[in-house]
């Protein structure tokens, strides 16, 4: 064979392997969202990444989510905002049902969805918040730890600014936002608990579960509906699960937030979207800690975002009611507080 023809047979060769280079690549574009890199040409922004931790449960390692917004520029520090899927959820279904990947891109900030632990083939993930749920609670897995370890893993590739670290939760992952909330409040500058118990009992037999006295005070936001079947707004037995276990009423859960927050206002009650939301609000106007409840009438056990509302019909009150705007409005002004402000 001819020089040139060798030549030929390189320079074909040395074209399919760059053309499986392109693809492995778009693949993975695909799969991930956008590449892991830190390197200010090749982190845009705008996409979601999968990140893994040397934690393992059951043999897995553990694993979370974390949204770029567009335009991230790794020079300049932003807020964090750990978003908490429910039982037998995923991080994906959240950040999809949340909206706060979208809101991200638009008011600058970095989001993250960690994943319960157990499940099966990626699904039926759940958390350890106290006294619920499931496998998770009864092996009392350590999952205040593993936020924690998110946290400081998103801060080592992606620095956020520490004063600015925010925390949502729904249903079970509600109850580890109110859990982490009052163990950990000088790491967060405020939180949002939406369908979620502070409390509970497994059975009669066992001792009621409640987190522990908060060092400090925390702005707090919360949602629930009032006919919320998995987890009753009065307490109680959930409805749809039955069985024996008890979850704390919301009232309850309020009260603990506003005894820990000294709040020196008398609540405060307006009705929003033709008297289908109502809010109640206890304002700390000298130290910025609020705790601001939303009450629906009907809603049932869901997320209440746009992802649901925008198929109402055009008459409903709640057409486009987006919750995760009104969290992000509560949030984004708030940094956590210097110590002198929490220890009083």
């Amino acid at each position: 064979m001819t020089p040139n023809g060798l030549e030929d047979m390189k320079t074909k060769k040395n074209c399919r392997e760059m053309k499986l280079i392109i693809l492995l690549a778009i693949t993975a574009a695909m799969i991930y969202g956008c590449t892991v890199s830190t390197t200010k040409s090749a982190t845009k922004g705008g996409c979601t990444m999968k990140k893994k931790l040397d934690i393992r449960v059951m043999g897995a390692r553990r694993y979370f989510l974390l949204h770029l917004p567009q335009g991230y520029n790794p020079d300049r520090k932003i807020p964090l905002v750990i978003v908490l899927h429910g039982a037998f959820s995923t991080p994906v279904q959240m950040e999809k049902q949340t909206g706060f990947s979208t809101l991200s891109d638009k008011f600058d900030f970095l989001v993250a969805y960690p994943s319960g632990a157990y499940g099966l083939f990626g699904y039926l993930k759940h958390w350890n918040a106290g006294h619920c749920c499931g496998k998770a609670a009864k092996d009392n897995l350590d999952d205040v730890g593993f936020l924690l370890a998110v946290m400081d893993d998103i801060q080592a590739q992606f620095p956020f600014d520490t004063s600015r670290v925010y925390m949502v939760g729904f249903s079970n992952g509600g109850m580890l936002t109110y859990r982490f909330a009052a163990e950990y409040p000088d790491r967060l500058a405020a939180a949002a608990v939406l369908g979620a118990a502070i409390g509970g009992q497994a059975d009669a037999e066992t001792p009621l579960w409640m987190p522990p006295k908060p060092a400090f005070p925390l702005p707090l936001i919360v949602f629930h509906a009032k006919d919320d079947q998995n987890v009753p707004y009065d307490g109680g037995i959930s409805p749809r699960k039955r069985g024996e276990r008890t979850y704390t009423p919301v009232a309850q859960a309020i009260d603990f937030w506003v005894k820990n927050n000294h709040c020196p206002d008398e609540p405060r009650t307006e009705t929003l979207c033709r008297d289908q939301v109502t809010k109640t609000k206890c304002a700390d106007p000298v130290h910025d800690n609020d705790i601001e409840l939303y009450t629906m009438d009907k809603w049932g056990h869901r997320w209440p975002g746009r992802y649901f509302t925008s198929r109402l019909s055009q008459e409903d009150p709640l057409k486009d009611f987006a919750f995760e705007q009104i969290i992000w409005s509560f949030f984004q002004n708030r940094h956590r507080q210097t110590n002198s402000l929490l220890s009083r």
